[in-house]
């Protein structure tokens, strides 16, 4: 079970894999790769496989038990 978190985003859109980096979900870019290829991330309670994906203020991001709804800083 995972609870939402509010995540304040200056600059959106941005794209899934550099959000993961910022939220600290993963160490880089290349963990990020991977946790999307292997369908471990989870955009809106959807499989997100393409790690170059748009998200927009209102979007959540699961992944390992964490849980962020991106909001516009």
């Amino acid at each position: 079970m995972s609870t939402e978190n509010i995540f304040a985003v200056a600059d959106l859109p941005i794209r899934l894999g550099q959000f993961l980096k910022l939220a600290e979900m993963v160490q880089d870019g290349f963990e990020a790769k991977i946790r999307i290829q292997y369908g471990d991330v989870l955009v809106n309670d959807t499989v997100e496989k393409q790690r170059g994906k748009q998200l927009k203020a209102g979007d959540t991001v699961s992944y390992s038990g964490k849980t962020y709804k991106l909001v516009e800083k």
